[in-house]
């Protein structure tokens, strides 16, 4: 029989166990603000065991952030604030409300008008706040570029396609390069920071996850790299010991290696 998450209440006694007055020193000694930094690390466990098709890795990962939520909806009701099924209630109210097209009389014919759909019931139901008022300024800042860029674009402040954002792309290298030609540091900050966040949003507008490709560059870099190192270190040098020629070579090697 399929299941539906009955078992939760198992997790909340287990957390009110250690919560309680013959509970674990450790939990107990816990605050909102302590936790902060376990939430962000569990978050990026979870986006690892993902990047890596990792299932078994990804059912414990979703578990430890899991933990995160009951311990400070636990935290909270010890507070008088709110308790678990508060959290629960609160997001699937959410949800129903802002998918009309399937709880309600309205359609979507497809993930852009359902987006569109969302972001347009969350301005009516936020109508105080800013578009941009729901992009945590704590996100990476690469990711933050994205939902920046996709709050902007639900309410019309985007580039009209792809090949508009790449001219933007060559404008603002343009201004990186008359600032480094200057030698003006500030400048070239924030020179830098346009450029980035003109190629997040071209990501965005050719579909292309940046938060990804960077990884993925990044991934690549360090294979070619420690296989690089490895090879050099097999012929008894280190790679600073290398000229720029020698060190070309062992890198388009490493690139037909390992890829």
């Amino acid at each position: 029989m399929e299941r539906k998450g009955q078992n939760i209440g198992r997790l909340v006694e287990v957390m009110r166990r250690l919560l309680g007055p013959s509970g674990c020193p450790w939990d107990r000694a816990q605050t909102l603000e302590s936790l902060r930094a376990y939430v962000l690390e569990e978050a990026f466990e979870v986006v690892e065991a993902i990047d890596r098709g990792d299932w078994d890795e990804l059912r414990e990962e979703l578990g430890d952030l899991l933990l995160q939520v009951v311990f400070q909806a636990e935290l909270a009701r010890a507070a008088g604030r709110f308790d678990l099924d508060d959290v629960i209630d609160a997001v699937a109210d959410k949800l129903v409300r802002r998918h009309p097209h399937v709880f309600g009389e309205s359609r979507a014919a497809d993930a852009a008008e359902a987006l569109a759909s969302w972001e347009r019931r969350k301005r009516e139901e936020k109508s105080e706040r800013g578009a941009l008022d729901g992009v945590p300024r704590a996100l990476p800042a690469l990711l933050r570029a994205m939902r920046v860029g996709e709050k902007a674009a639900a309410v019309g402040y985007d580039w009209p396609d792809a090949d508009a954002v790449r001219r933007k792309v060559d404008e603002e290298l343009a201004e990186l390069d008359a600032a480094r030609a200057r030698a003006d540091r500030d400048a070239m900050q924030a020179e830098l920071g346009d450029v980035l966040f003109s190629l997040a949003s071209l990501a965005r507008k050719d579909g292309v996850d940046a938060e990804a490709a960077l990884r993925g560059a990044l991934d690549r870099f360090e294979r070619r790299f420690r296989h690089a190192e490895a090879t050099a270190r097999a012929s008894g040098r280190h790679l600073h010991e290398l000229d720029a020629d020698a060190l070309d070579a062992l890198w388009n090697e490493a690139k037909r290696a390992v890829g």
